[in-house]
């Protein structure tokens, strides 16, 4: 079996609208390491988009999920529920920043997750706008579409999104974006466009995903925090990408000790299999009826499984305290290299969730040509990469916190051969 047939097979039968970053087709994957259908071995420094942080196919991840086959693979929680449903919203209850009581709901995707938390935040206050920010992703539902503060290619074409949705600059002093220039321009949205008092939640990711990896400061976030209490308004953090152990903490939010009002939960929460979650301040999550929220398949029990063992891994193997060596491995690298690739004009990360940002050097702009270049050449020499940011001139760094010392030495040869070679032609 050939890439090159399948592709074909998938230009046919499959909508374009399903983007694909790579033509290598899985046959199988392990930790760290995938295998395509002709058999070549590719390092994956994507994890899935921060799915996989526990490594591709864990085997207690593996052994949960067969032990849960064995029992029942779906009833429906709404209808027949189950005591690890229960279990695991006690666990992320304890987990989540904040000294006040939690509650818990599961869905089964980032998307859904984030669609809830605002359904949530407006019914609890009894107000319709939500802010959000540019260059922040939140899936690519109609409300995570309006949401996300990035046009192309998540909203381009698709109509209408839903009102009272409003966006605000994030702060990005490499861009030309202070943490003043961002609360000032919160500012004037209050002054020109909305009334706070009419403000049901600003939602904001720590640490951007899409937008370029670039991290909330603390002192914004403390005015954040600030500004929701001093108006009523609720503070949702976007987790999906940063959380379980990713940024060298559970959550990215425990880095800046500002506690959000509701949490949103997915990717690595599972290990590869499909569950969200929401979680927030007891009597902002009881605000909906009953039936207000749920979904067939929210809280799958094969998820939930899964899930139970990924926390019992990151707790077990002290993921965190991995993510933060594996990070200071990979910025040391690249930082070592920066002298002689003037195209690198920043290296960033917290833990395991780091990027580089290109610019031509000559125009002095972003340059998402280098940066897919470099993806590119890293892939032809098997190590797979993935590139993000308003300008698409970021690589990205994903790969699973459980990355075996040898195979990352060798993806680090890999990935500074391919900067040198794009950079020095």
């Amino acid at each position: 079996m050939k890439n090159s047939a399948i592709s074909e097979r998938k230009n046919q039968s499959i909508s374009r609208g399903v983007g694909m970053t790579t033509q290598i087709y899985a046959d199988r994957a392990e930790n760290s390491e995938i295998w395509d259908v002709e058999g070549r071995r590719y390092i994956d420094f994507s994890s899935g988009i921060a799915v996989v942080n526990t490594g591709h196919r864990h085997p207690k991840v593996i052994e949960a999920v067969k032990a849960q086959l064995d029992r029942f693979t779906h009833t429906c929680h709404q209808v027949v529920p189950y005591e690890s449903y229960v279990r695991l919203a006690e666990r992320l209850n304890g987990m989540l920043p904040g000294k006040f009581e939690k509650k818990t709901i599961f869905v089964t995707t980032g998307a859904e997750a984030v669609e809830n938390a605002i359904k949530i935040a407006r019914n609890a206050t009894g107000r319709p706008a939500v802010i959000a920010f540019a260059g922040g992703f939140h899936g690519r539902t109609f409300m995570g579409m309006a949401l996300t503060g990035k046009v192309v290619p998540y909203k381009v074409g698709f109509g209408a999104m839903p009102g009272d949705v409003y966006h605000a600059p994030f702060p990005v002093p490499l861009h030309g974006v202070s943490i003043a220039d961002s609360l000032a321009a919160l500012d004037r949205l209050f002054k020109a466009d909305v009334d706070p008092a009419r403000v049901a939640a600003i939602i904001i990711e720590p640490v951007q995903g899409e937008g370029g990896f670039y991290d909330a400061p603390r002192e914004f976030l403390t005015a954040l925090r600030k500004l929701c209490d001093q108006h009523g308004m609720l503070l949702i953090a976007d987790e999906v990408q940063t959380g379980f152990a990713r940024t060298g903490k559970m959550f990215a939010m425990d880095h800046h000790e500002v506690a959000a009002d509701i949490t949103t939960m997915a990717k690595s929460l599972a290990g590869g299999f499909p569950l969200a979650a929401v979680t927030g301040r007891a009597e902002i999550m009881d605000a909906p009826g009953p039936g207000g929220l749920g979904g067939t398949y929210g809280g799958s029990p094969i998820g939930v499984a899964a899930a139970h063992a990924v926390l019992d891994v990151i707790e077990e193997e002290k993921l965190c305290d991995r993510a933060n060596t594996l990070g200071a491995r990979l910025k040391q690298r690249l930082q070592s290299i920066r002298d002689d690739v003037p195209e690198i004009v920043d290296i960033r990360g917290l833990g395991f969730m780091n990027a580089v940002e290109f610019n031509d050097v000559k125009k002095g702009l972003p340059s998402a040509e280098i940066a897919n270049a470099i993806r590119l050449k890293a892939l032809d020499k098997g190590l797979i990469l993935l590139t993000c940011g308003v300008y698409g001139n970021v690589i990205r760094f994903l790969a699973p916190i459980t990355i075996q010392d040898g195979v990352m030495n060798e993806a680090l040869d890999i990935l500074e051969s391919s900067i040198r070679e794009v950079c020095a032609a």
